[in-house]
C-alpha cells in the first residue's frame, strides 16, 4: 500500500512539474489555413539595417532572403523555402520545411533536408504579425551591440 501511494505521488508530481515550452503548446489550426499556399519574402527590415550584415536562420546574409520562396501546406504542417537569388553573393538554397503557429502567435519551423522532422532538432521560433489572406509578417529578436531588435520578415502571397 505504501508502495502504491509512493508511486502515485512521484507521478502526480511528476505531471505537476511539466514545462511550459513554447514549441509544445497547442496550435492556432484557423491561422495556419490563412497561410496555406505560396509566398515570397519581399522585404527585411530591423534598425541599423542600412549598416549592419544580420545572418538570419544560419543560412547567411538577412537581405538574400528578399525573393526567396516559401511553400505552406496547412494540413499537415509541412512545406518547403527556396532561395535563388541573382546576386552572386547569395548561395541558392532549399530544404522541405515543418511548422505551425502555436496558440501563443509564435511561428515555429525549421529545416528537415534529408530528415524526418522528429530527427531534427534545431529550429526557429517567430511572431507573426499583421496576418491578412495576401500577407503577413515574421519577426524575429536579434542582439545587436548588447540590445534586443527585432528584424522583420515580410510575406507576400504569389
Amino acid at each position: 500500500m505504501k508502495k502504491t501511494l509512493c508511486i502515485l505521488l512521484f507521478l502526480t508530481a511528476m505531471i505537476g512539474c511539466k514545462s511550459t515550452s513554447i514549441v509544445n503548446t497547442k496550435l492556432d489550426n484557423k491561422t495556419e489555413r490563412m497561410l496555406k499556399g505560396n509566398f515570397t519574402i519581399t522585404s527585411v527590415s530591423f534598425p541599423g539595417s542600412d549598416y549592419l550584415k544580420v545572418t538570419s536562420f544560419n543560412l547567411g546574409d538577412s537581405k538574400c532572403l528578399i525573393g526567396s520562396n516559401w511553400s505552406f501546406i496547412s494540413n499537415n504542417n509541412k512545406g518547403e523555402m527556396k532561395i535563388n537569388n541573382p546576386d552572386t553573393t547569395c548561395k541558392d538554397f532549399s530544404s522541405p520545411i515543418t511548422w505551425y503557429i502555436n496558440k501563443d502567435g509564435n511561428f515555429v519551423f525549421k529545416f528537415i533536408n534529408n530528415y524526418k522532422a522528429k530527427e531534427v532538432t534545431n529550429g526557429f521560433v517567430l511572431s507573426i504579425n499583421n496576418i491578412t489572406e495576401t500577407s503577413f509578417d515574421l519577426v524575429d529578436r536579434i542582439n545587436v551591440a548588447g540590445e534586443t531588435k527585432n528584424i522583420t520578415y515580410s510575406f507576400q502571397r504569389k
